[in-house]
């Protein structure tokens, strides 16, 4: 497929619906990721796609779209570093502050469930060394992908899957191994996940509100301008004095009257003002 052919058109169209933006030098990627949705529809460039989609009335084309176009790379507790910090710095200033609501944490864009796992397992550490400390917390993970989503409700990984930020012990402790020699996620830490799709783009009112948002590596695939209504977004998302963890390579600049940036050697993370 020539892939300049339709290609600014497409990007306009991809940024519309899921606020990727694509450069101009990202032909190759949207080759490779559109070969099997070239293939099944029998198109022969992009502008033939997009007319396609403009026929499509239900949406299951666009969607299809989307699904491939979206990065999906994720290890388990990713950078280490935010989940140390919301264990030994975050939940115990939430818990010594007598909260009277419930715990509700937010995953934004987690793919295929490491992420809002991972946070789960922190959750689980924490319990242990505080018993009783917390009850009935919730983690909500939204993705805009609905086959990531699925993959991430099923919570059952292969072994190369798991050796992307697991330990012996951690594997051992929080998952159990199925008869086709996958390895499934412990109910007991599923349970706290509850999986929702989401658009970015789109209104967060029905997720109600949280004491901590993870939105990590995934800001830097926005233009400068939707990033700042995502992160304006969140911050109506969080609770008084809530938190905000974004990527490593990732700041939340130009907001200093919405966001506290804390610094917790090492980390960054940023607090609701």
């Amino acid at each position: 497929m020539p892939v300049t052919d339709g290609y600014e058109a497409f990007t306009d169209f991809l940024e519309r619906h899921s606020g990727i933006a694509l450069g101009a030098n990202k032909q190759y990627l949207v080759t490779s990721r559109l070969r099997g949705i070239v293939r099944d529809t029998g198109v022969n460039d992009l502008g033939e796609l997009l007319k396609l989609v403009e026929r499509d009335v239900r949406g299951k084309l666009r969607g299809q779209i989307i699904d491939a176009m979206t990065t999906n790379e994720t290890l388990w507790f990713r950078d280490t570093h935010p989940f140390e910090i919301l264990r030994d710095r975050l939940l115990p200033e939430y818990v010594d502050s007598r909260p009277t609501k419930p715990l509700r944490i937010w995953s934004a864009a987690c793919s295929t469930g490491q992420e809002p796992y991972s946070i789960s397992m922190i959750l689980d550490q924490f319990k242990q060394r505080r018993p009783g400390a917390l009850n009935g917390e919730k983690i909500t993970a939204t993705d805009i992908s609905s086959r990531v989503l699925a993959d991430a409700r099923e919570g059952e990984y292969a072994m190369l899957a798991l050796g992307r930020g697991l330990d012996t012990a951690q594997l051992k402790q929080y998952f159990d191994q199925t008869k086709d020699g996958r390895w499934k996620v412990k109910s007991a830490i599923a349970a706290r996940v509850e999986f929702r799709p989401l658009n970015l783009l789109e209104s967060y009112s029905l997720l109600g509100q949280f004491q901590f948002v993870f939105c990590r590596n995934v800001l830097i695939y926005f233009s400068g301008d939707l990033k700042r209504q995502i992160l304006l977004k969140i911050h109506q998302s969080l609770l008084p004095g809530g938190y905000l963890i974004v990527g490593a390579s990732e700041a939340v600049n130009g907001l200093n009257d919405y966001y506290e940036m804390v610094h917790c050697r090492p980390g960054i993370v940023y607090r609701k003002r």
